[in-house]
């Protein structure tokens, strides 16, 4: 039986934190789906048509993983892409407490479907996706934490 399992998140934008985990994800699973949700309660910095060209272009070298928007409950999105395992990183303590409680209602709302917690590499444990906006507003170096596309996307947003 092939293994699917949905890495979701806003990717608002996809940072090397993400990509070092759907790196290794790709690797333990037949096919990867990074799930962009558009999630209503936020105000993103790039649309969703931009954050889905920004993580498709960064990850098209991985060919068991594809990138797909999803809108309403991330059960639907399993149960409709047969999916069996959310993908969920986990950077520090306090990312945990919040990911165990997610976890746990998502076990309640779907017995069926697994989380599964993988850590990025020690050095992308300080990048987030709120840092990177953050920093770059400021008008600081973001290498470090993105791909040249994103440093461009936010170089080009930024001058409008």
């Amino acid at each position: 039986m092939k293994k699917t399992a949905v890495y979701p998140g806003t990717f608002d934008p996809i940072t090397y934190g993400h990509i070092d985990l759907v790196e290794r994800a790709a690797r333990i699973f037949d096919h990867v789906i990074v799930a962009l949700a558009i999630n209503k309660n936020k105000n993103p910095f790039f649309s969703l048509d931009e954050r889905v060209e920004l993580a498709s272009h960064t990850l098209k070298k991985l060919s068991n993983v594809s990138v797909r928007d999803f809108d309403g409950l991330l059960i639907d999105f399993m149960h409709q892409e047969q999916a069996g395992i959310i993908l969920r990183g986990v950077r520090m303590v306090s990312d945990f407490d919040y990911e165990f409680q997610l976890a746990g209602m998502n076990r309640q709302l779907a017995p069926d479907i697994e989380s599964l917690f993988l850590m990025p590499s020690q050095k992308y444990t300080c990048i987030s996706s709120s840092f990177v906006r953050e920093v770059a507003v400021l008008g600081g170096d973001l290498t470090p934490f993105v791909p040249e596309i994103v440093v461009n996307a936010f170089h080009q947003k930024l001058r409008k």
